[in-house]
């Protein structure tokens, strides 16, 4: 096979990509088009941009497969139509974050490569607010796709900990009717999961309780435990703790899903996982953990490795059985 420029090329312009992404999403592009194929000159009235802007990014979104063009007029892929309209699966919040906080943080990537020092949160009032909905919004996104990819049938007891959202635990609740769910979160967390849970009619099925996510031991015996966005903002040490409790917290033969990005061994690294590691360190300093450790931490604390769950453009569902 001949080499050739294009991965490369493909690669190294896709920021580009991205801001047109970004600006199309901000001025409202997608929806202008969501009731069927325009041209750019409606485009640009709908948007009260120039024809000229437009008309580019159109056509920058059409070469990235979001939208589709013939004859001059352009209509949304069913990914576009999915999820950047304004309905329940909306990534809007969630680009937002993406260009302003995310791409903006890159910019001292280059320090973060050669020092090896991780970045730190630093926002203001209206930063913590574009923050917050963005990453709110794609919890939220996360926890609707894991709860059809992840197969709850069975269990009855679920610990919930250390993690961000209820949302996961909720989805696995409204599929298993059975089921009941513990949830032990650091106390500030109380109120959030609380009236989340309460909004979702499900109050009579969940405990919530304090406690810190790497000293508690929840104890119990659940038959299925959650670990979700957790072992990335924690260190080796303290991961290896948290896996011991959580499998003193759990029945032998129970379920451990770890919910999270993975620098995984296989022959193909799952390109979102290597991305985002680069991202949460920069970002903030937290680690993606390379598959091997986690497995480390695991078979010591004595869960066994079975499987990825995969998740449609989220992180990955490890799954340990309690040995």
């Amino acid at each position: 096979m001949t080499a050739e420029p294009t991965r490369i090329l493909d690669v190294a312009t896709g920021y580009m990509a991205s801001k047109q992404l970004f600006n199309a999403t901000r001025i409202g592009l997608f929806r202008a088009i969501a009731d069927g194929a325009h041209t750019p000159a409606e485009v640009a009235a709908a948007t009260g941009r120039s024809e000229r802007q437009v008309r580019i990014l159109l056509d920058g979104c059409a070469a990235s497969g979001l939208l589709g063009r013939r004859d001059g007029r352009y209509e949304l892929t069913d990914d576009a139509a999915e999820y950047l309209t304004g309905g329940e699966n909306d990534l809007g919040a969630f680009l937002n974050f993406l260009e302003l906080g995310s791409f903006e943080a890159f910019g001292h990537y280059r320090h973060t490569v050669d020092a090896d020092e991780g970045g730190t949160l630093d926002f203001d009032e209206a930063g913590w607010a574009m923050f917050m909905a963005g990453v709110m919004q794609y919890n939220g996104l996360h926890a609707r796709a894991f709860g059809e990819a992840f197969d709850a049938s069975g269990k009855r007891s679920i610990l919930d900990f250390g993690g961000f959202t209820a949302g996961w635990s909720i989805e696995l609740l409204k599929r298993n009717p059975e089921a009941r769910a513990r949830f032990v979160y650091p106390a500030e967390s109380s109120e959030m999961l609380t009236a989340a849970v309460a909004e979702a009619g499900l109050a009579d099925r969940v405990t919530v309780e304090a406690g810190d996510t790497v000293t508690a031991v929840p104890g119990g015996e659940h038959d299925l435990v959650l670990a979700v966005h957790v072992i990335h903002r924690f260190t080796d040490a303290e991961n290896r703790q948290i896996l011991q409790h959580l499998r003193q917290s759990a029945s032998d033969g129970a379920t451990l899903a770890v919910f999270d990005f993975f620098l995984d061994s296989l022959p193909q690294q799952r390109a979102l996982d290597a991305r985002h590691a680069a991202e949460y360190f920069n970002f903030d300093g937290t680690e993606v953990w390379p598959e091997e450790t986690v497995r480390s931490w695991l078979a010591d604390a004595g869960w066994a490795f079975e499987r990825y769950v995969d998740v449609p453009g989220s992180p990955r569902v490890l799954v340990a059985t309690a040995v």
